[in-house]
């Protein structure tokens, strides 16, 4: 074993993570969806999510067996809501091509949707105990310090140089420990901003503490503007205080999920208004901007209270008037969800 796994574990076994809700028991398919779940998000976050995902899905073939609206309202505030749909269709694959099991061969993990080849590396060394690297972000973020790499890692020749270091790091033994020790060092002492050498088994041989190049590694990436763009929400709430709702398209943010119809702008509100229900007043409620990975949506809603549903508007498999109850097991994109359970109550 390398000198660097032996200083990693030897920290782990003192400050490691070890009562993560995945890891008891630690099978492929709770591994597998700690994953996906951990992508983009951090792990105090996800622990309620995924306790709820599993107390309603806890094996794979349940989760193959479920509709899509089931797991995209188990996933509702995660985010990146392609990943719950993938996740998805995976277990369906499995089902079909595997015997409802994820399988143990690192080529056919990745031919799985979602599935990447770090994912695969963390399924096969924590559930299998099998000898493959990983190198999220986390890992990602160790590496580069420790080995002093310059450049931004999502660039392809400097993700290549880290992989191979980390595969020449991950040892034979105990890869399942190395393999959750790495992640933790890098979510908790080797963190993006100031970082805590002092405690880090790894400071003694890093170069980036050698050099002091903690504050610019990694690389940050290449600074790119991000536009704005917006739209009115409309909230058409009949007399029993239903909402109207709309299953999005297979394209586009949020698709899949069930949100509100919409208008290119609050002046454009009222005709769209008119056309799915007879209403009345219009009333502005407070405005938000929602921020995703690529541009800011600004949102202004209009609350349309007492709107009588249109005959020609019928309940269907894409647009449906939904009460609490009905609203509390659809996928909804998290801002539409606060936006729903914040309403005020409906007058008389």
């Amino acid at each position: 074993m390398n000198r660097f796994a032996e200083e990693l574990l030897r920290w782990f076994d003192h400050h490691g993570r070890k009562d993560l809700p995945w890891q008891h028991p630690r099978d492929a398919y709770r591994v597998w969806l700690s994953e996906i779940m951990l992508q983009q998000t951090q792990v105090i976050t996800v622990i309620g999510y995924f306790q709820r995902f599993v107390e309603r899905l806890p094996t794979l073939a349940s989760l193959a067996a479920a509709d899509e609206d089931t797991v995209l309202a188990l996933w509702s505030g995660l985010g990146y809501y392609r990943r719950a749909r993938f996740l998805h269709r995976a277990a369906q694959l499995c089902v079909e091509r595997h015997d409802g099991e994820l399988p143990r061969d690192l080529d056919a993990l990745m031919a799985l949707p979602g599935i990447g080849r770090s994912t695969a590396g963390a399924i096969l060394a924590q559930a299998y105990g099998l000898r493959f690297p990983i190198l999220d972000g986390n890992v990602k973020r160790v590496l580069t310090r420790y080995h002093g790499i310059a450049g931004f890692p999502g660039e392809s020749a400097i993700e290549k140089r880290l992989w191979i270091h980390a595969d020449e790091h991950t040892p034979a033994e105990r890869t399942a420990d190395y393999t959750q020790a790495i992640m933790d060092l890098g979510a908790t002492v080797c963190v993006r901003s100031k970082p805590a050498c002092l405690i880090c088994p790894q400071a003694a041989t890093c170069v980036a503490h050698r050099d002091g190049l903690t504050a610019v590694l990694p690389t940050a990436k290449p600074g790119k503007k991000i536009p704005t763009r917006s739209l009115a929400m409309l909230l058409l709430r009949d007399a029993q205080g239903r909402v109207l709702l709309e299953k999005r398209g297979p394209q586009g943010v949020w698709s899949g999920l069930w949100s509100l119809p919409e208008a290119a702008d609050v002046e454009a509100a009222g005709g769209v208004a008119s056309r799915l229900a007879r209403v009345r007043n219009a009333d502005p409620l407070p405005a938000f901007t929602h921020v995703f990975s690529h541009y800011r949506l600004d949102v202004s809603p209009i609350l349309f209270d007492h709107a009588t549903p249109l005959t020609a508007v019928a309940d269907g498999e894409s647009r449906r008037w939904c009460d609490l109850t009905q609203i509390a097991s659809l996928g909804l994109p998290a801002p539409v969800r606060t936006l729903l359970d914040n309403l005020p109550e409906i007058t008389p």
